[in-house]
């Protein structure tokens, strides 16, 4: 009984890490998606975003590291943040992307699968 109890409640923990995770992500791609606003069309407003967004990303990505090994949780948090702000690139800022460039996206979203598959997972 005991064990599964743990179980349960370090699943638990694994989930509340990943939606951390996830939070920081967002952030991160919102705060530097204000950041390249404010750089191209000028504002102060879209700094001051930046820096809360950042500022948030960075602890939701503190918090995820209590249940996800750091190496992992850097590296999807990195991955997906280029990915995701080389699409709000695309489809917000109309940047172009070489072949070169997509090629490298689908080589990070792949680095991003193999090492988050090779988390350890306990039971």
């Amino acid at each position: 009984m005991h064990t599964q109890v743990h179980s349960q409640s370090r699943a638990r923990g694994g989930l509340i890490a990943w939606a951390c995770l996830t939070v920081a992500i967002v952030a991160e791609v919102v705060g530097t998606s204000f950041m390249a606003d404010a750089a191209r069309h000028g504002g102060h407003l879209g700094y001051v975003v930046m820096a809360v967004a950042l500022a948030i990303s960075y602890y939701f990505l503190a918090l995820s590291v209590r249940g996800i090994a750091v190496g992992v949780a850097y590296a999807v948090w990195e991955g997906l943040g280029l990915t995701l702000l080389t699409l709000v690139g695309m489809f917000v800022f109309k940047d172009s992307l070489s072949v070169q460039q997509m090629l490298g996206l689908v080589m990070a979203a792949a680095g991003i699968v193999c090492v988050t598959l090779g988390e350890e997972h306990t039971s």
